[in-house]
């Protein structure tokens, strides 16, 4: 590798994992947490349920790894994660024998959903940890009303014998851009101890929510109650995207942005306008594009694109001058002109990768996975 950001050439597009970088970020969320009283659960679902990240985040102190999916939980327990596993998707009824065989701990926000699994705990002869998610404003999964929330947790502890109640939680930031404020986690707290007096004892968990629930731990103004966070995106990717996942807070800074690099190769070099040449329609995508007329300027096609990483402004190269310009499936354009460095036919360029993108390139097969600095 050279000091401008290229190396020599590999096959085909790679992506890099840097395991030290990744321990880094998890152990500084891990700290930031214990030090509010909150303890974490380390989410995998962005890497597409990479065991190893698992296998990290436990190292760092995370007392729970989740997933949204079954399969990328079963595959950390087979790595040898001891700790107790969390599924973060509303479980479906066709997946409840293997969700209950594999999961200790689901989020639940159906009645009916609630007694398939308990009869399914029953049949394996397991007792299976729910946790009743509110649905404080954002909409997604959740019991809305806060009556409903303590009467359904009565029905659990009174009728569902395979089923443990272990708490309540939330879920913001997400499909409906809801911010977690004090405002939102005193309310939760409030309706964590709705249900404590409706079945007449204390939860072990009261979960403020993802990634987002940072804001209100760095402003000091957590409630106390709140003592679980599910945290992926922000150990993941850093500060690279703070605005999507802290909304560009400074404490996130010192986190790394370089756990996740793409590496793809320069497949040719030219000089070409900026602006295409010809009546106009959309794109590869199906969308309808504005063009900047820049003039004439160099560019480097690298051999990666859309159908790999999704969204061109979801990875950002390390090349100094260096700008993601265009690109169609298979190609990624670069704007190259400001760099001091010339690249060639046959370079690897190295591209951050932000949340997208990663869940993308974790999930291809068009992608060779590097690990290094593994413990």
């Amino acid at each position: 590798m050279n000091e401008k950001g290229t190396i020599m050439a590999k096959k085909r597009p790679t992506l890099i994992v840097n395991h030290e970088n990744l321990r880094h970020n998890m152990s500084t969320v891990v700290g930031w947490c214990r030090d509010a009283g909150i303890d974490v659960a380390g989410v995998i679902k962005v890497t597409t349920g990479m065991a190893s990240a698992a296998l990290d985040y436990e190292s760092c102190g995370a007392k729970w790894i989740a997933s949204s999916r079954i399969e990328q939980l079963e595959r950390a327990r087979e790595a040898g994660v001891k700790i107790p596993l969390l599924m973060i998707r509303v479980p479906m009824l066709s997946e409840l024998d293997e969700v209950v065989k594999i999961c200790d701990y689901s989020l639940q926000s159906s009645v009916d959903t609630l007694k398939a699994i308990n009869e399914a705990a029953a049949r394996n002869g397991r007792v299976h940890n729910v946790i009743l998610m509110a649905d404080l404003g954002d909409l997604r999964e959740g019991f809305f009303e806060k009556e409903e929330l303590a009467d359904v947790a009565v029905y659990v502890e009174k009728n569902l014998d395979s089923l443990h109640l272990a708490g309540i939680g939330t879920n913001l930031g997400c499909v409906g851009s809801v911010k977690p404020t004090k405002e939102k986690m005193d309310m939760l707290a409030d309706w964590a101890e709705a249900v404590e007096e409706a079945i007449g004892r204390p939860l072990e968990i009261v979960s403020g929510g993802a990634t987002s629930s940072l804001m209100p731990l760095f402003d000091g103004v957590m409630n106390p109650k709140v003592n679980m966070l599910r945290i992926g995106a922000v150990a993941y990717i850093g500060p690279l995207e703070d605005l999507r996942t802290c909304y560009g807070r400074k404490e996130v800074e010192v986190l790394s942005d370089e756990c996740f690099i793409l590496e793809a190769e320069v497949i040719e070099t030219n000089t070409k306008p900026t602006h295409p040449i010809g009546e106009l329609g959309v794109d590869a995508s199906g969308k309808v594009v504005k063009y900047v007329d820049r003039g004439r300027r160099r560019r480097a096609i690298l051999a990666v694109g859309r159908a790999d990483y999704g969204d061109i402004d979801d990875i950002v190269p390390v090349l100094e001058g260096a700008e993601v310009a265009m690109a169609s499936g298979d190609h990624t354009i670069l704007d190259i002109e400001d760099c001091k460095e010339q690249l060639r036919v046959g370079d690897i360029v190295r591209l951050k990768v932000k949340y997208s993108a990663l869940m993308r390139l974790t999930a291809s097969e068009n992608i060779t996975i590097e690990e290094i600095n593994r413990q």
